[in-house]
């Protein structure tokens, strides 16, 4: 395991990729004013009671009104009966049948893709081939102009804030999401302009569903709402395919008998995948907030309090999972917590199936001796919440 982690010069904070457990499955850090959960049980626990674990964390700190309008909307941070009136509403868009019409787009559009990239021995899987693919799927989706489709890259530069969230500080708290909300500006106003059209000129995409939204209360969205809700899917959807394509690339470099076993058995693609959301969890943490005093395996937990739920220690508990620092490509069952668990399970879950299914499978038709480039190592996304590769370049000869 030491030497997994070492390959890709992975932080010493990561300590899970080295095959190391805490010692405490729950415990208070001080120094930054939070609650670490590590057990899968425990993690389980808190996902599946949104009542007493809110995921507003955001009201523990002191946010002005200018940052706290980028939180408005945003799917991730509403709460209780709202949220689950607003999932069933955009979950339309990721219906069976719209997934079914999705996989044959796909399949056309990643084979368009990499035509293009035919004679080449060299090129970046995510750069030149996956982003652009995710960024079409998502332009189409929601309506916007495919060769706008770059603007969505804004949403990655979230993933490299290398603040760590605390509540010991009420100042560095604040600073903490003024820094993720700071590259998405343009976005919003990119957003925000396809959103103005929708409400004039209604057409069938994801955009024009989002603002005929109706809360509980019978009212519509607000401007701002809409773009949040807009960005929480892009980051539901479009980074997670990337992402775990990009993961799961180093895991079959990593683990050559593995790569061979799927390569041999095709039909082991979909564990695969789910055993990368596992071994190598993109989401390393998600943030609660207690709504109540609560007692959680044994430890109290007062009201007001920021838990750190550490997914990728989770994915690693041996309580839960046989050999886990193993990677089984057949591993099944696979109960992993990569995409969460109760009322917030990812919106984009199986979009991101569709989409990492068909392209490994092309992949693998296409390139039989597709390889990590030795001369170009993979870059990483510098935040510490994150462990997820936003360049893979590879070799196909």
């Amino acid at each position: 395991m030491t030497e997994f982690a070492d390959r890709w010069g992975f932080s010493p904070d990561k300590f899970w990729l080295r095959g190391e457990q805490r010692d405490e499955h729950i415990e208070f850090d001080p120094d930054l004013g939070l609650w670490n959960v590590y057990g899968y049980p425990e993690v389980a626990e808190i996902l599946n009671d949104s009542a007493a674990f809110s995921t507003d964390s955001g009201r523990l700190f002191e946010v002005d009104e200018e940052t706290a309008k980028y939180f408005q909307g945003d799917l991730a941070q509403m709460t209780g009966p709202e949220h689950a009136h607003m999932r069933k509403q955009v979950a339309r868009a990721f219906s069976p049948k719209a997934m079914d019409d999705l996989e044959s787009r796909i399949f056309k559009l990643a084979n368009v893709l990499l035509d293009g990239l035919a004679g080449r021995d060299r090129f970046d899987l995510l750069g030149d081939f996956v982003g652009e693919l995710s960024g079409i799927l998502f332009s189409e989706l929601l309506g916007t102009p495919v060769d706008d489709r770059a603007m969505f890259n804004l949403v990655d530069q979230t993933m490299d804030n290398e603040a760590q969230m605390t509540t010991v500080d009420q100042g560095e708290g604040a600073g903490y999401f003024e820094d993720l909300v700071a590259p998405l500006r343009p976005l919003r106003d990119f957003l925000g302009e396809h959103i103005d059209a929708r409400q004039q000129h209604p057409r069938e995409d994801l955009l024009s569903l989002m603002v005929q939204f109706r809360k509980l209360d019978g009212t519509s969205m607000s401007r701002d709402e809409v773009i949040n809700f807009a960005i929480s899917v892009l980051g539901a959807g479009h980074l997670t395919s990337p992402i775990l394509i990009g993961n799961t690339t180093l895991c079959l470099e990593s683990f050559p008998d593995q790569a061979a076993r799927v390569r041999a058995d095709r039909s082991m693609v979909p564990t695969l995948l789910e055993e990368s959301m596992r071994f190598l969890t993109p989401g390393n943490a998600s943030y609660r907030a207690t709504s109540v005093d609560v007692e959680v395996a044994g430890t109290k937990i007062p009201k007001d309090q920021l838990v750190m739920l550490w997914f990728g220690t989770a994915n690693r508990d041996p309580r839960q999972f046989a050999d886990p620092n193993t990677f089984d490509a057949s591993r099944h069952p696979n109960p992993h917590l990569g995409f969460g668990r109760g009322a917030h399970y990812c919106v984009g879950a199986q979009m991101a199936r569709v989409e990492t299914r068909i392209v490994f499978n092309i992949l693998m038709d296409r390139f039989p001796d597709l390889r990590m480039d030795p001369d170009n190592p993979p870059v990483f996304f510098g935040s510490p919440d994150f462990t997820g590769v936003r360049s893979v370049p590879v070799r196909t000869s």
